[in-house]
């Protein structure tokens, strides 16, 4: 019988690998991303303000190593870059999780891209169907290693960058982030019952664009982690 190759991630510090069980996304966590999608988007952060948070996931094997060149996927011609921070939980939790023990799960944090093909998105919702195929394919999760929160603390004021071929094409505050970790952890455990091993992309600011053969890009979280790699 053919083997399934686990899908794991580095953790900086550590010979273990962090184990993918889930790769959990929350879209429309950034008002200016919203508002250069072409929607509305809230005044400010205030829950009376926001709409409910926006869920899709990612097979866990879509998860690609530091310094890795990714082939052009198939099916597209508009492959485009999602930085974004991400959250590694460490413990299981039944049931709903309120906000103040949210961070309890936390195991450490990386950088990362949501890679999208956009084509395939755009159509998808101009026909009002699921965009899975847009979001969940072979190798569209690119994750630096995960740093252990005793090692980097839980990265609130931290910033959010992206360089496309030595160009800064996003950069933002985390603070920027219409929900916060803790409420985006309190969201999801109303939805699926949280599992260590679980990634969760926290969303991506303005100046999402194309990726193209023999880019090269580089993400960060300042201060946490560092994400390189290209495009074959």
């Amino acid at each position: 019988m053919h083997s399934v190759p686990i899908a794991s991630v580095p953790v900086r510090g550590s010979l273990d690998d962090f184990t993918v069980h889930r790769i959990y996304c929350i879209g429309r966590n950034f008002a200016d991303h919203i508002r250069e999608m072409g929607h509305a988007a809230p005044a400010s952060s205030a829950p009376a303000d926001r709409a409910p948070p926006v869920f899709f996931m990612k097979p866990a094997d879509a998860v690609v190593a530091n310094d890795t060149l990714i082939p052009y996927p198939r099916g597209t011609h508009d492959l485009h870059h999602e930085v974004e921070l991400v959250v590694a939980l460490g413990t299981d939790r039944d049931g709903i999780v309120e906000t103040a023990e949210a961070l309890d799960l936390v195991f450490g944090y990386s950088v990362g891209l949501d890679l999208t093909r956009r084509d395939l998105q755009a159509n998808a919702k101009s026909k009002g169907l699921p965009w899975d195929v847009a979001k969940g394919f072979d190798r569209s999760a690119p994750i630096a290693p995960i740093v252990p929160v005793t090692l980097c603390g839980h990265p609130d004021g931290a910033r959010l960058s992206l360089q496309v071929n030595g160009n800064t094409v996003q950069d933002a505050p985390l603070s920027d982030m219409l929900y916060s970790v803790p409420e985006v952890l309190h969201e999801l455990s109303k939805l699926y019952d949280l599992r260590a091993g679980d990634l969760v992309f926290m969303g991506t600011p303005a100046g999402v664009g194309p990726l193209l053969p023999g880019d090269r890009y580089v993400a960060a979280v300042d201060g946490v982690a560092e994400l390189r790699g290209g495009i074959a």
